[in-house]
Order: C-alpha cells, then sequence, then structure tokens
C-alpha cells in the first residue's frame, strides 16, 4: 500500500530526493536517493519560527494580540508608524500585514522594512518572506536573544534533531522565513510532533493549544487554500511548505504524516497534488 508512491511518481516523471511516510508514530516508507542528507527546506522554515512562537507563547514571554512593534529594539521605535506600531503579531504570522516586497533587503532589515510605506490597513493575505522575518525578532527579543540557541534546547534536541545552521539578517537577527536544511526524516519528525498536539512518545513540547492555532485556517490564500501561523491548511491537512517541493504534510485524521525533499521548481504544484491523490488513497 504505502510503496504505491514509487510507481505514481515514475509514471509521472516526477523525480524526488527523499521521502518519508509515518502512519501512527511509526515510519512505514523511507526512501532517499543515497544518503539521508540534509537540504535546504526553504520557506519550510517560516513553520520552525511558528513553532519558536507557540513555545514563547507556552510560557508566556508574548501574545498573537500583542502588537510587534513591542517586542522590537527600542532604538526602532521612532522608525515605526503609528499603524504599523499598533498591529498585532497575529497579522504577521499569517500574511495579513500589508502588502510587503518578497524579501527584505540592503544592510540593515529592520531599518529597511520600517521604512516602508506599507498599507498597514489591508488586511487581506500577502505571502512574503518579510512577516516571518519581524516574527522570528520578535521572538528572539522576547525570550531574550540567540533564537537558534532556544530552538536547539526547546524543540530540536528533545526530538533527537542535532544542530542545524540557520541563516542570519546583516544585522545579525535569525532569518525566520529560509536558511535551513534538514533530512527528510528530520522533516517527518516536526510533522509527527504537530500531529500528536506537541507531543511526540513521551516528550510534551509545544502544548496542544498552540498547536490547534497555529494550525487553523486563519485566512484564505490566493491559492485556494488557507493559512494558520506559518503553515499552510487544506480542508483534510495541513503542511510546511518550501519552494520547489518540500513539503511535511500532515493528516490528523488518519493519523499520517507524509515528508518528501525534492527539486522540481517548474512542477511542484504538481508534485503536491501527486501526494494529495496518495494520501486519499490511504485507508
Amino acid at each position: 500500500m504505502y510503496d504505491a508512491i514509487s510507481d505514481m511518481l515514475k509514471a509521472a516523471g516526477l523525480d524526488i530526493y527523499a521521502l518519508e511516510v509515518v502512519r501512527n508514530g511509526k515510519i512505514v516508507l523511507h526512501e532517499s536517493s543515497g544518503d539521508d542528507v540534509r537540504r535546504p527546506v526553504y520557506s519550510a522554515a517560516k513553520s520552525i519560527t511558528s513553532a519558536a512562537f507557540s513555545l514563547a507563547c507556552d510560557d508566556g514571554l508574548i501574545e498573537a494580540d500583542t502588537p510587534l512593534a513591542a517586542f522590537l529594539e527600542n532604538r526602532y521605535a521612532h522608525l515605526c508608524r503609528p499603524e504599523f506600531a499598533v498591529m498585532p503579531l497575529k497579522r504577521f504570522l499569517t500574511m495579513t500585514a500589508g502588502d510587503f516586497p518578497f524579501r527584505p533587503s540592503g544592510y540593515n532589515w529592520l531599518e529597511y522594512i520600517l521604512s516602508l510605506d506599507t498599507d498597514c490597513s489591508d488586511a487581506s493575505f500577502h505571502y512574503s518572506n518579510i512577516p516571518a522575518y519581524l516574527v522570528g525578532v520578535a521572538v528572539e527579543n522576547a525570550v531574550g536573544g540567540d533564537l537558534p540557541r532556544f530552538l536547539q534546547k526547546r524543540l530540536f534536541s528533545p526530538l533527537g534533531i542535532r544542530p542545524p545552521e540557520f541563516a542570519f539578517s546583516p544585522e545579525g537577527h535569525y532569518y525566520g522565513a529560509t536558511g535551513l536544511s534538514l533530512t527528510v526524516h528530520e522533516l517527518a519528525t516536526l510533522g509527527t510532533l504537530y500531529l500528536g498536539g506537541g507531543s511526540i512518545g513521551k516528550q510534551h513540547i509545544i502544548s496542544k493549544a498552540s498547536v490547534i492555532e497555529a494550525t487553523y485556517p486563519h485566512v484564505r490564500t490566493t491559492s485556494g487554500d488557507s493559512y494558520g501561523y506559518f503553515f499552510r491548511v487544506a480542508e483534510d491537512h495541513f503542511s510546511a511548505v518550501g519552494k520547489w517541493g518540500q513539503r511535511c504534510m500532515v493528516y490528523p485524521g488518519k493519523h499520517l504524516v507524509i515528508a518528501y525533499l525534492s527539486h522540481q521548481p517548474e512542477r511542484s504544484d504538481e508534485l503536491y497534488k501527486l501526494f494529495c491523490s496518495y494520501a486519499d488513497s490511504i485507508r
């Protein structure tokens, strides 16, 4: 049943680097071309930033309804326009904080972002790396700095994941939107954590309430699905998603996790639909 995906991929002429399928907490399929090495997961890193936010919420250090600007360094306060200064973190977590450029630039990303004349009244969905970067900065300041160290202690080490490399902004903040590499097993393990409502085995890592909030369909996207806190949310599953075919799909109703890594710049949507059909075939 589980290895049918190999024939489906071959018939479609689609190649992937690695795949792991977890059902009821057990690995039922693992395939990789060569060793299970770490590869860039691109924007799936945003879901790691979501996890960092959830952990900080569980610690009582931050809340979704608090203005993000309250967690920026004081030296940037004069750059925050009044309408930006009152925007809650929830709008950044759901990509509804305005139509930002796709990525930050310049020698100081915070100064660049805060200098933008972004329409903060526009609460429709606009996908960008900038909201994830800003949330990462806010969480970093909320936990007292060094967010990668915080993530290693609170998330990665309990899951048995060795320290990954992170990307940083020119001014030294954790990027939060991309720049992270994981193995397919590590990606699947994160999915298994969320499938378990923040617990995996006997490890209780993130509160169930925070997991539910992060994977709730808060807003409709321009792609026809919904968006949580840096998770894509479909009718029967939610996903951590990176460009060119990096995805971890979590099906709570089937107790199923499907993670895959690939390089499909032109056919990643087709690849995703194929895996949706594969998941539908699993009873």
